[in-house]
């Protein structure tokens, strides 16, 4: 196997892990918008929007990941830091023109009713745009630094959201809010942020790791994460807390190192089903979808909650919606194939490239 191709089939697992929360995020999204209002309240469509909080988490993280490539790659290339966060910021200012270009036309097809307000909605680019922007100037930092330094930053970020969430809110602009708050309805820098910490902090250690050393790795990343699935259930149910108010489903600690902890064992899982010669050979539908994730993100959102199928929302019994969620996801499946072969639209839905890991830093 040549260097291009190991190097390649090294991150394939991000590709597949990406993908994965794409199916994972396409049915939490149908299940909200077509499910019968008499089926909110029952098992199928519970279990969907529970599993349907997971993706933006999956995308954070792996966005974290990239950032940190992009930030190992700029600092063997070039010398000064202050052009290394440059190059970081380009990446956030990137993030922040796609959450309003993607606003922008959500509302353009949905006018005249969609609300104008709706342009300036704090999305998961957007708070992907604001994470990159305040994590920029780790790049003036060596790889190994980012490690502790990424992770220190997560956990801060994680432990400040229930007091973020008791400072009195009158006189904050609403947008500043919406994009710093924990809020069940947009993604607030606290805690979403803290994904995208830990995904540059699990970056710089793929980039420090070898090649060879990389399945110990992942097995130490799967027992790492369901340790912090297993501690972080039991601190959320000890009768006490060092928070005056906290809410479990928007602003605790225990809830994001949770959903941490089952990012970590699926990366871990994606690399080993990846690397074990299950998939290696093999076209992959999550493999596939990951690589066009924006695209299929962009366009599922206006498919699922435009006016295009108004005649079906919140009117389909739990069969409708997995029928429909099934001919959404071979439509994806079709429109990523299209994108991947002829490059349409390529300039909007992919970013520069960013460098493939080769030797582990310090070789």
């Amino acid at each position: 196997m040549n260097g291009k191709k190991s190097n390649t089939s090294r991150l394939a697992f991000i590709d597949w892990a990406r993908g994965l929360a794409a199916v994972i995020m396409i049915q939490g999204h149908t299940f909200d918008s077509f499910a019968d209002t008499s089926l909110r309240d029952r098992g199928p469509f519970m279990l969907s929007q529970f599993l349907g909080g997971m993706p933006p988490a999956i995308f954070l993280f792996l966005t974290g990941i990239t950032f940190s490539f992009l930030m190992d790659s700029q600092d063997r290339q070039e010398p000064s830091g202050w052009k290394r966060v440059v190059a970081a910021l380009k990446r956030s200012r990137y993030l922040f023109l796609l959450a309003f270009l993607f606003r922008l036309q959500l509302y353009v097809f949905g006018f005249p009713t969609s609300p104008a307000g709706e342009i300036l909605r704090v999305d998961i680019l957007n708070c992907m745009g604001m994470a990159m922007l305040v994590l920029a100037p780790m790049a003036v930092f060596s790889t190994r630094e980012r490690v502790r330094l990424c992770t220190v930053v997560g956990l801060v970020v994680c432990a400040l959201a229930p007091f973020i969430s008791m400072i009195d809110p009158t006189g904050i602009p609403p947008l500043l809010r919406a994009y710093f708050f924990p809020s069940l309805t947009t993604f607030g820098f606290f805690p979403w942020a803290s994904f995208l910490a830990f995904g540059m902090a699990a970056g710089s250690v793929i980039r420090l790791t070898k090649q060879e050393d990389m399945p110990r790795s992942m097995l130490w990343m799967l027992a790492i994460g369901l340790g912090l699935v297993m501690a972080a259930r039991y601190f959320a149910e000890l009768p006490y807390s060092i928070y005056p108010k906290s809410d479990f489903w928007l602003n605790s600690p225990a809830l994001a190192l949770t959903k941490l902890g089952v990012v970590l064992a699926l990366l871990a899982g994606a690399f080993l089903w990846v690397n074990a010669g299950l998939e290696s050979q093999r076209w992959s539908v999550f493999r596939q979808l990951g690589t066009t994730s924006l695209l299929v993100y962009w366009v599922h959102i206006e498919l699922v909650y435009g006016r295009w199928f108004g005649i079906w929302k919140e009117g389909l019994s739990v069969l409708g919606v997995l029928l429909f969620t099934l001919v959404l996801l071979a439509l994806m499946i079709g429109l990523s194939l299209l994108q991947t072969r002829y490059q349409t639209l390529g300039w909007i839905f992919k970013p520069p490239p960013l460098p493939q890991p080769g030797r582990a830093s310090g070789d």
